[in-house]
């Protein structure tokens, strides 16, 4: 494990503390409190798991897979199915070869969710990624709405050391995306990175604003890997799920990043947004530096939450 990633596990697993002691501690007082495996056993597992955010979705499935391997491996003691629970939970949540292949190819990636999630501060760490693994980025600010989120922008834009494409306060957005779009195709840019309105997702406009700019991408720039990534704050559990499938119905998301995980009790709500919309968490974040911001990694994360020890882990 390279020294970055040693880092950020260290900062992940210190960031889950209020999630494990949500759910992890439970589920350990489950495993020692049963002496066989019956009824209430899964009973207390499954209000457990719900109760710390995992989602009624995940859970069934989670559990209805222990069931199985229980009788298959005819386990009586319910210690022994630990194990078998930690890797269910990494099973739900395994993103898949494919989720990073706008990383190699021609795309626009569009940013979207609502004001405070932390939108812009991800465009500009998504930003400092690609550029240091060589890519030629290109941000578009088309967050005209909020004052002060083009100079944000402006800075993680330079800090990066890439360039941007901005329009004024209150313009249309769609023109700064339709600018953007024609500057990645004249200077060959890889990835286009647009940030977008804090869009409240009650306000229909602004839903509309945002299949707009989907159709200019569409019509102007046909041949690009697309990809649309909602951004979530981790702290606020259900509420950031129902904001996913709000944005699910004014644009195709394909990808969720899920910030703020540092500090919250509600961590398991990773596992609940990826089985019930079935769209891999693709980023996380865990504080404000650009190494804060990492691909997802199953394992990472419920060893991190349940505490496993990485150094088991090296040789593997």
């Amino acid at each position: 494990m390279s020294e970055e990633k040693k880092g950020f596990f260290g900062r992940l697993r210190e960031g889950l503390t209020k999630t494990r002691n949500n759910i992890v501690h439970g589920i350990d007082s489950v495993f020692g409190g049963f002496s066989n495996i019956d009824e209430d056993f899964y009973e207390e597992l499954e209000e457990i798991l719900i109760m710390g955010d995992i989602g009624v979705k995940a859970t069934e499935e989670i559990l209805d897979k222990l069931r199985e391997q229980v009788r298959e491996n005819h386990i009586k003691e319910p210690a022994l199915c630990k194990d078998f629970l930690i890797s269910n939970i990494k099973e739900q949540m395994q993103v898949g070869e494919t989720a990073y292949e706008f990383e190699e190819e021609q795309s626009v990636v569009l940013v979207i969710g609502v004001n405070g999630v932390g939108k812009t501060t991800t465009v500009g760490k998504l930003a400092g990624q690609l550029k240091s693994q060589g890519r030629k980025v290109l941000i578009a600010a088309a967050d005209t709405f909020r004052a002060a989120a083009g100079e944000q922008l402006s800075e993680w834009a330079d800090r990066a050391g890439v360039d941007m494409i901005g329009g004024n306060e209150g313009s249309d957005p769609a023109s700064v995306i339709y600018d953007a779009v024609n500057a990645a195709k004249a200077r060959n840019v890889d990835v286009l990175l647009c940030d977008t309105a804090g869009r409240l997702h009650n306000k229909k406009n602004l839903m509309e604003e945002l299949k707009k700019i989907n159709r200019i991408i569409d019509r102007e720039f046909p041949n690009a890997h697309r990809e649309n990534l909602v951004v979530l704050d981790g702290t606020t559990g259900q509420n950031a799920l129902q904001q996913a499938k709000e944005f699910g119905e004014a644009a195709d998301l394909t990808g969720i990043i899920l910030t703020k995980m540092d500090g919250t009790a509600k961590g398991g709500i990773a596992v609940a947004i990826q089985s019930e919309l079935q769209i891999p968490v693709k980023y996380i974040g865990v504080g404000e530096q650009i190494e804060d911001l990492q691909k997802f990694d199953a394992d990472q994360f419920v060893d991190a939450l349940f505490d496993v020890p990485q150094e088991e882990k090296e040789g593997e």
